[in-house]
């Protein structure tokens, strides 16, 4: 492993883990400071909204704000619930198509704070 010069940094990079966070020293993929900060929702509001950005005109339905502890059990009932694929990245829940009013409607049944976001 390779430390960086200056004694008041941590660890910069790692063979075995590629680049780390500087907070928390984990790889960037398992880092848990980040995660932490982007799956708490500042205002208590879930925002449902659609990107077709990166994916080759495919768009997907994004769902952000969800409580971090509950965000993989949400995700596997929402991909069931739409009949669709999708997965957990950077704290928020992406399923594929356009699945918006099915999940605004399936959250407000299950007693969250949801509307949707963007055009």
């Amino acid at each position: 492993m390779k430390h960086s010069q200056n004694t008041n940094h941590g660890l910069v990079y790692s063979t075995e883990l590629g680049r780390t966070c500087p907070a928390c020293e984990r790889s960037e993929k398992a880092c848990i400071c980040k995660n932490a900060s982007i799956s708490l929702p500042k205002d208590g509001v879930i925002r449902i909204s659609r990107e077709t950005k990166g994916r080759k005109g495919k768009g997907v339905t994004l769902v952000s704000g969800l409580p971090g502890e509950k965000i993989d059990d949400t995700a596997k009932e929402l991909k069931q619930r739409c009949g669709c694929g999708g997965t957990v990245k950077d704290g928020r829940i992406e399923i594929q198509g356009d699945h918006r009013d099915t999940i605004l409607s399936w959250l407000t049944q299950k007693g969250y704070k949801a509307k949707k976001a963007g055009g």
